[in-house]
């Protein structure tokens, strides 16, 4: 299946796995990367341009197909050394970066002129556009679905993918929900080019997660999803736990007059627990409404298969209604 993204990041599928704290290492990467897809691995993970060189240079013994590098660019007292990093992404041969958070545009100058394509993370049209005016190749489209960030204007990909086809040129990928086949073919016939999944490859053989993590994903249904962190405008979609109910109490009590000050235990420096050592209460971890749609744990090879033939079976189906 040749699509605009397949075709601009040399890979085989229209699937890229989204950058993920703590579960986007080498060897999820290298796992989607070699299954046809694109693999990310996630910068801030690494934290330092020396820790992302040596992540990059293990993927490459792990791969030879196309990969990213995820730069989430947040806002911080101490920001990390992004020029460090887009070194250590260049010097290492990358050709993807996926960027995320703030408006890249200071990282774009070295990124373009070395090369790379960057895929920016959008939760909105008037962000994807911005994105296309600055220059960015493609924009990853986020619907209100999504685990993690999914922006404050509470739109679901039925409304927002229709939108940024019809307003943007470059092209773009669906994420937010996508689990299969129909995930795919439903994006491609709503303009986008392909798909970005990052809970559905949470729950593969390869994730380099505690296994606890995936058996709670597995657990979960669509209503099992909270949002926390709204009245600090910085919404997160996370999984329902009793860290993340402590915080919604918080979030109840404190209303507008509340700080990040307030919810650090629930928020602060979690991802080592969960996703390392599979401590599931020990804070809250972004998970997509997806998990309602996922109920097994192949590997990353298993499941693009699965996901292109149901697509190809689909479209064929539709075909044959079309032909009569």
């Amino acid at each position: 299946m040749k699509t605009a993204i397949t075709e601009m990041f040399g890979i085989q599928h229209p699937i890229i796995q989204g950058g993920m704290h703590y579960v986007g290492f080498a060897e999820m990467a290298a796992a989607v990367s070699n299954a046809g897809g694109l693999g990310i691995i996630t910068g801030l993970t690494q934290g330092t341009p020396e820790k992302l060189a040596n992540e990059i240079a293990r993927c490459k013994d792990m791969t030879d197909k196309p990969f990213g590098v995820n730069l989430t660019i947040l806002p911080t007292l101490t920001p990390p050394d992004y020029p460090g990093l887009v070194k250590a992404v260049i010097d290492g041969g990358v050709k993807v970066v996926e960027t995320a958070g703030r408006n890249p545009v200071d990282l774009l100058p070295a990124l373009k002129d070395a090369g790379i394509k960057v895929i920016h993370k959008c939760t909105s049209v008037r962000h994807s556009l911005k994105a296309q005016a600055i220059g960015c190749d493609a924009v990853s489209v986020d619907g209100f679905e999504c685990g993690g960030h999914p922006g404050e204007d509470d739109v679901p990909n039925f409304i927002l993918l229709p939108r940024a086809a019809d307003e943007l040129e470059i092209p773009f990928v669906s994420s937010g929900g996508m689990a299969d086949g129909r995930s795919l073919v439903a994006s491609l016939a709503m303009g986008a080019q392909g798909m970005n999944m990052g809970t559905r490859f949470i729950a593969t053989k390869e994730a380099p997660v505690h296994e606890n993590v995936k058996q709670a994903i597995l657990a979960a249904s669509e209503l099992d999803t909270r949002l926390v962190m709204r009245p600090l405008r910085n919404t997160e979609r996370v999984l329902n736990n009793a860290a993340v109910e402590r915080l919604i109490i918080k979030e109840k009590e404190l209303g507008d007059a509340i700080t990040i000050q307030d919810i650090l235990p629930e928020v602060a420096g979690v991802y080592p627990k969960i996703m390392m050592e599979g401590t599931m209460d020990a804070g809250a971890w972004s998970c997509g409404m997806v998990a309602g749609l996922i109920h097994d744990i192949p590997t990353c090879q298993e499941l693009i298969d699965r996901i292109m033939l149901q697509a190809e079976e689909i479209i064929a189906r539709m075909n044959a209604m079309a032909r009569g």
